[in-house]
């Protein structure tokens, strides 16, 4: 069964290619979504999968690339919707 989670993630995580972190890590996790940078300086991630592949894709967002800074990342979970997305891209 897919689930999906929402992550706002805070810190020095633009200009360290975040995104393309989260792009290939997800890949590595069969995992679906999106992840863009928010203009107050965060990025966002939105991913569908299954449970213990988001446990360990959140895990890794928890550290993120070599260049990045995490601060905090809050997590919310969300019910599945029918259908989901087909692919992790970069917004």
């Amino acid at each position: 069964m897919k689930e999906r989670v929402h992550l706002s993630i805070h810190g020095r995580v633009q200009m360290v290619g975040f995104r393309f972190f989260a792009q290939r890590t997800a890949a590595g996790f069969c995992i679906t979504g999106w992840v863009r940078n928010c203009p107050d300086g965060s990025v966002e991630v939105f991913a569908e999968g299954d449970r213990n592949a988001l446990n360990q894709f959140i895990s890794r967002m928890k550290t993120g690339p070599p260049a990045a800074e995490i601060i905090r990342v809050e997590t919310r979970w969300e019910p599945e919707i029918p259908g989901g997305l087909s692919s992790f891209s970069i917004r």
